[in-house]
């Protein structure tokens, strides 16, 4: 009879999720979160799919799948990098953030219905009771302003803030807070939803500074708010 070797997995971690890409995006995001791959760190698919034991074809989509998280970055023929945004580039999409979310925030505010803001609320209860990871804590971060967002009626101006804001929601994910400081930042979206609720007479534009603040350093030093708030 002939001899049949034994097939083994070839990540043998338990609790593998159903897809091998699924599993790598897992393992490669907790490895970029826990610091053994640092912002500006090249992620080498081959040296990856040899330390896994694996073909480059799963490394490479979910090399993929991490940038559309905004956790990679594609340099043109360099390859994949871990973000890496610097301060003043931190700066200049906030201010731009500013002008588009701010909008936003004014259209969802004259469109709103029950249904939405029974969303945000179950989004913002979500928050106030997170105590997982940092992943968990960005991916509702995010989920809450996607809500906002969606709720303009204005496709063009949802993708431009999905397209400007996922790498900055990464980059946070990214700097090393405790979480306290963490879930302080997360209780501050309450704010927002008061104010395009119309549960609070705080003007859009403030509250979404107030939020920003909690985050930023000087969030509108690259807009015109500059000179009103200096």
């Amino acid at each position: 009879m002939e001899h049949v070797e034994p097939v083994t997995s070839p990540i043998i971690r338990p609790n593998a999720p159903p897809t091998l890409r699924a599993h790598v995006v897992k393992l490669l995001s907790a490895d970029i979160l826990a610091g053994k791959y640092k912002p500006g760190d090249r992620l080498n698919e081959s040296q990856i799919a040899r330390e896994f034991n694996i073909s480059r074809i799963p490394v490479r989509e979910a090399l993929s799948q991490l940038q559309e998280q905004g956790l990679v970055q594609n340099r043109e023929r360099r390859g994949m990098f871990v973000t890496n945004i610097g301060p003043e580039e931190v700066r200049q999409i906030s201010s731009l953030r500013i002008v588009l979310e701010t909008e936003a925030l004014r259209l969802a505010q004259a469109r709103m219905t029950p249904e939405i803001v029974r969303k945000l609320e179950a989004l913002v209860a979500k928050m106030d009771a997170w105590n997982g990871t940092l992943l968990e804590a960005a991916a509702l971060d995010l989920e809450f302003h996607r809500e906002i967002w969606k709720a303009t009626g204005n496709p063009y101006l949802e993708r431009a803030l999905n397209a400007l804001m996922v790498p900055l929601f990464a980059h946070k994910t990214l700097e090393h807070v405790t979480k306290e400081i963490r879930r302080w930042r997360l209780s501050h979206h309450r704010i927002i939803l008061d104010a395009v609720a119309g549960r609070s007479d705080d003007d859009p534009q403030e509250a979404l500074l107030t939020h920003m603040r909690m985050s930023y350093t000087e969030p509108e030093r690259y807009s015109t708010l500059a000179k009103k708030t200096s």
